[in-house]
């Protein structure tokens, strides 16, 4: 991956957000121009900075650099769910991910 990869999926995300690069500029706490200098390839984020984008955008680090499977927002909000609970919790909801798994496999391997 290079420069021109984050510049460009930089600007596909907050396309799909229909934000202007002034706006996220100024929601980003930087000046009018900043999103834009990133665009054009005059400058790149810091780690800090990219950081704070994805948090705008809401999506992860991963979900940033990973443009072959996109995450489902419900699936995001579980993941965030599973993190919150207690071990003992977790133990109780695996039997039925495990299932659930095994259902989706068993029909994947019953289609024609």
């Amino acid at each position: 991956m290079d420069e021109q990869f984050v510049r460009n999926r930089i600007t596909e995300l907050r396309l799909k957000k229909d934000i202007s690069e002034y706006q996220m500029s100024l929601d980003l706490g930087k000046n009018k121009s900043y999103i834009q200098g990133i665009s054009s390839g005059r400058s790149m984020p810091s780690m800090k900075q990219f950081f704070e984008i994805c948090d705008y955008l809401e999506i992860t680090p991963i979900e940033f650099f990973n443009t072959e499977k996109k995450e489902q927002p419900l699936l995001r909000e579980a993941n965030a769910l599973l993190k919150d609970l207690t071990t003992e919790d977790i133990e109780a909801v695996f039997p039925i991910l495990l299932l659930l798994r095994k259902k989706a496999n068993d029909q994947k391997g019953a289609e024609p």
